[in-house]
């Protein structure tokens, strides 16, 4: 299981209904509208790293409003 946080800059305005639309995604444990220089920030989870890169991908930068997003894969030392 890998799991990542995504940050999302969006459209002016956008932020809440980005983070609204993004919840509803499988995979997705959390989303967030937050201030700062992302607007949404995303916890995600997949079965590995091809897969984490298919729900970004496919799934979450198609997502009407998104402008950027930076994924960050966590670690565990």
């Amino acid at each position: 299981m890998v799991q990542a946080y995504i940050l999302i800059q969006t459209d002016s305005g956008s932020a809440s209904v980005v983070a609204h639309e993004i919840r509803e995604l499988d995979g997705v444990s959390v989303a967030e509208a937050v201030t700062g220089p992302y607007d949404v920030i995303v916890t995600a989870e997949a079965a590995d790293v091809d897969a984490l890169g298919h729900l970004v991908v496919t799934q979450i930068q198609p997502v009407t409003g998104i402008v950027r997003t930076l994924t960050c894969p966590i670690i565990r030392l």
